[in-house]
């Protein structure tokens, strides 16, 4: 038996706009310099892909990533200083309730 915590962030309406998914998105942007890239690299679509990160831009108030056009010199993406440092903010807060979590589980059921 186990206890799972899911760290997921919902905007004013109730609807889900941060989570691990999108926190993945962004590392996979980070590295590959490309949502299209990102996207191919988890399984994912490129349209659902730039529905998360436009849906969590609408929520945040600020952009995640600047993306370029592509074309002749190619396009790409990169992660805008906010949106880095939402990512680092969101995984020191998710490690915090597991770690939260874990402790709390052994003090009822370990």
């Amino acid at each position: 038996m186990r206890a799972i915590t899911r760290i997921v962030f919902l905007d004013d309406e109730g609807e889900k706009f941060f989570g691990e998914g999108p926190c993945r998105l962004l590392h996979a942007i980070e590295e590959t310099g490309s949502l299209n890239a990102a996207a191919q690299s988890m399984g994912m679509a490129y349209t659902k892909a730039l529905k998360l990160i436009n849906n969590a831009e609408k929520a945040l108030g600020f952009k995640l990533t600047v993306r370029a056009v592509g074309g002749k010199s190619g396009g790409g993406s990169t992660l805008t200083e906010e949106g880095r440092e939402w990512m680092e903010r969101y995984e020191v807060y998710r490690d915090a309730c597991l770690r939260e979590n874990s402790r709390l589980y052994n003090e009822y059921f370990g």
